[in-house]
């Protein structure tokens, strides 16, 4: 097994042909298949299957791209470690984002990174927190953004910011910034929620406090999408409970109204989570430095509202 076969069959599955892998590794179409077929040689499994839109992995290819784009992953790292460029932090550096956060921090970031470190390549995963805290766990992630419970946050993350929660619905419900709703209030209505996972996540503080509260909440369906939640919020299908930065764009725009939950209060901890090990190169550092001068730059200038980062204050609510 060689890591050129390693990368033709990852290459192959990003691409969807190849056709397209052979061009992106600048190879001949011939030399990617022959890398591929000695491989299914070897391990005397199929890993891809024709298809009409492309080549697809069967089942235990799809096992072996998994592993193999890991594997690749770790040996990039240990050649930014071992032969690092001197003056200049050099690599592929994955980030993870908390889905919510996507529109305020992911231009900014692209922008930024390449700009002052041209030796970096970025990677950009999102998705709810339990999810990120795996895939960081399995060391899919070099660094992430986690979401905690409003306390002292976990082993290997830094804290960054606090953010309240929000009751968050149709425009015609007509919540206000300057009119706090109660939880009891909100638990009422029908609701669209964030599922529950395993490990810290927006649903547990939903679940803490509708237990400190009494109330029973009215879950018409559950999703891990953000995206999904406002959409069916749009649509009239119920109310949800997230972060205000989630919904700035509807919220000014009008198609969405959202309040501050009260009685009480519902805050969250985001923290910028690294893998366990403790092991970071200096483009996973450049990175991580970057990333936190973006979150605090988003919450001075408003764009990351009802946020506070650690001695700051007041919350910004209505930027």
């Amino acid at each position: 097994m060689e890591i050129k076969q390693l990368t033709a069959i990852v290459t192959v599955a990003e691409a969807g042909s190849v056709t397209r892998a052979a061009e992106i590794l600048h190879l001949v179409q011939p030399a990617v298949t022959r890398r591929i077929h000695a491989l299914e040689h070897e391990l005397g499994v199929h890993l891809f299957e024709r298809t009409r839109h492309g080549m697809r992995p069967t089942e235990a290819g799809t096992i072996m791209v998994e592993r193999a784009r890991r594997a690749l992953a770790e040996l990039e790292r240990a050649r930014a470690e071992v032969r690092p460029v001197p003056g200049e932090a050099t690599g592929t550096v994955t980030v993870g984002l908390l889905e919510s956060s996507v529109d305020v921090l992911a231009g900014p970031l692209v922008s930024a990174v390449p700009r002052h470190h041209p030796g970096i390549q970025l990677r950009l995963m999102t998705g709810c927190s339990g999810h990120l805290q795996r895939w960081l766990d399995d060391g899919d992630l070099d660094l992430s953004l986690l979401c905690t419970p409003d306390t002292a946050p976990p082993l290997n993350a830094r804290p960054l910011l606090r953010e309240r929660l929000w009751a968050i619905a149709p425009a015609s419900a007509g919540l206000r910034a300057d009119r706090p709703v109660p939880f009891a209030e909100a638990a009422r209505h029908p609701l669209v929620m964030p599922v529950r996972l395993s490990g810290p996540a927006l649903r547990d503080l939903i679940d803490a406090a509708a237990v400190r509260t009494g109330a029973e909440l009215d879950v018409v369906v559950q999703t891990n999408s953000v995206r999904l939640q406002k959409q069916l919020v749009l649509a009239g299908r119920g109310w949800t409970v997230g972060p205000r930065v989630g919904v700035a764009e509807e919220v000014a725009q009008g198609t969405i109204s959202a309040a501050p939950l009260s009685e009480p209060e519902v805050w969250r901890s985001i923290v910028l989570g690294t893998p366990r090990s403790g092991r970071t190169t200096p483009a996973v550092e450049v990175v991580a430095r970057e990333l936190v001068r973006q979150v605090n730059s988003a919450v001075a200038q408003g764009r990351w509202p009802s946020a506070q980062v650690p001695g700051s204050g007041e919350a910004v609510e209505n930027a």
